[in-house]
């Protein structure tokens, strides 16, 4: 009796009513081999526009080379080379200082927008495609619109209207003070309707009960928005900052664009730096140290969005 039960015992257990073993020969009957020819278009030309570029980066942050003449096997001298730069510590702080300003006027705005037009009874579509009207402006358009905006002259746009309450004219593009927080605001302007029409569709799925019941308990706009709105937001508003630190860490276009990185580097990012890397030297790009920088670059954010949705992963799932 005792030899039977450890018989038992020791037998592996049956697969559960109506299922088979998963094993080779049921994979290609249950028509895998199909779904594999279907799928390996797309697979093959995501693998070779997405990841063989990154295996390349990676193995040109450890060449020296140009792309004309042989690669030559340098090691881990294109890092030294990045971090030893002296303009390193300069970009740097040029873009933790974007993200910030982008992150302070660039953040909260598109949400009192959405809030605001959520609550509007008539005109809202027109409205909508005000705030998304930017968006769809080319990049290189709105840069030129802005640099007339941002005329240093008295008779500029801007310093024009500051005129009427005298003050001004500034410099706005010419000045190390002025010239970031200048590029944070044209880079506001662009990008903020995208963020609104995400809000605003996030706030169509806030029951309507919630803000009954605070109507009946008195709770004026602010309250409402504070205790029901947000809440209910809060995981669309996390997917949205880490999305927006993300981009300005890569912020490229608007230094490019108005300034080269000036005046006196003052908006010199690290994308800059990385282009100049490779294609501001008109002998031959040292695409080894902008390969280095970019993988740098590319860790440090990885890393950052690793921390950042372990440390917001209670307060998304409450």
């Amino acid at each position: 009796m005792s030899s039977t039960t450890e018989h038992l015992r020791r037998r592996p257990p049956r697969p559960a009513a109506g299922r088979r073993r998963r094993t080779p020969v049921t994979w290609v009957k249950d028509g895998g081999l199909t779904t594999l020819a279907f799928a390996a278009p797309l697979i093959i030309v995501f693998a070779y526009f997405s990841w063989f570029p990154i295996v390349r980066a990676v193995v040109m942050s450890l060449q020296a080379t140009n792309l004309v003449t042989d690669p030559v096997f340098v090691g881990l001298d294109n890092f030294r080379q990045v971090l030893t730069d002296p303009l390193l510590p300069t970009a740097v702080r040029n873009t933790a200082y974007f993200a910030l300003l982008a992150l302070v006027f660039g953040y909260p705005i598109p949400l009192f927008l959405a809030v605001l037009m959520s609550d509007l009874r008539r005109h809202r579509g027109l409205f909508t495609a005000l705030a998304y009207l930017p968006v769809v402006i080319p990049p290189v358009v709105a840069v030129l619109l802005w640099r007339f905006f941002y005329d240093s002259s008295p008779d500029g746009v801007f310093n024009t209207i500051l005129g009427w309450v005298h003050l001004g004219p500034f410099t706005w593009l010419d000045s190390p003070t002025t010239a970031m927080p200048s590029l944070v605001l044209e880079a506001t302007w662009a990008a903020a309707g995208a963020t609104v029409i995400i809000y605003l569709a996030a706030l169509v799925s806030v029951p309507a009960e919630l803000y009954d019941a605070a109507d009946v308990d008195g709770a004026s706009t602010w309250r409402k928005v504070w205790h029901v709105t947000v809440p209910q937001l809060r995981g669309v508003m996390l997917i949205t900052l880490i999305l927006q630190i993300i981009g300005t860490a890569q912020v490229f276009l608007e230094p490019y664009l108005f300034t080269r990185g000036g005046p006196d580097n003052a908006t010199t990012t690290v994308l800059l730096m990385i282009y100049d890397y490779a294609f501001g030297n008109s002998l031959g790009g040292d695409y080894g140290a902008a390969a280095a920088l970019s993988l740098m670059l590319a860790v440090f954010l990885a890393l950052f969005s690793l921390l950042f949705f372990r440390l917001t992963r209670s307060w998304s799932d409450s």
